[in-house]
């Protein structure tokens, strides 16, 4: 079925609605699971032109990944977490080529029409690329 799924996180509240269906559905099927972050600020967009220092941010994003890897870990999950940077959307795709994923399990926020177009959406912009099936989950509020 499955076994290797890309989990995109991103370091809110949402992320909890996925982990749980993700930890689930990686125990069933034996998947193994890879943990995104796609920082997006100015230093993420141009760490590697610039040679940065990665911000305070970034380094809370590694150390937050680090955590949600070692919890998943613990639970008997085989994991493996990843810092990426720039454009979400942009990242998730060429992640999904380079490291041969089957399923890309998002949350989802449920943002209406209106808002997806003044906001931008990374769901929509991810699943209308990919070639593997994407789980979407929505996101609880509080």
């Amino acid at each position: 079925m499955y076994t290797r799924i890309l989990v995109p996180l991103e370091n809110s509240a949402a992320d909890r609605a996925i982990l749980a269906h993700v930890e689930r559905l990686a125990r069933f099927t034996g998947a193994r699971l890879l943990l995104v972050h796609v920082a997006d600020g100015w230093v993420a967009r141009h760490f590697e032109e610039l040679q940065l220092r990665e911000s305070e941010e970034m380094q809370q994003d590694r150390s937050y990944l680090d955590t949600v890897a070692r919890e998943l870990t613990d639970k008997g999950l085989t994991v493996e977490a990843r810092l990426a940077m720039g454009d979400p959307a942009s990242e998730i795709i060429r992640i999904v080529d380079e490291e041969q994923v089957d399923l890309i399990a998002m949350a989802t926020h449920g943002h209406r029409f209106v808002m997806d177009l003044l906001l931008g959406s990374t769901v929509g912009k991810v699943r209308h690329v990919v070639t593997v099936p994407v789980l979407l989950v929505k996101a609880t509020k509080g």
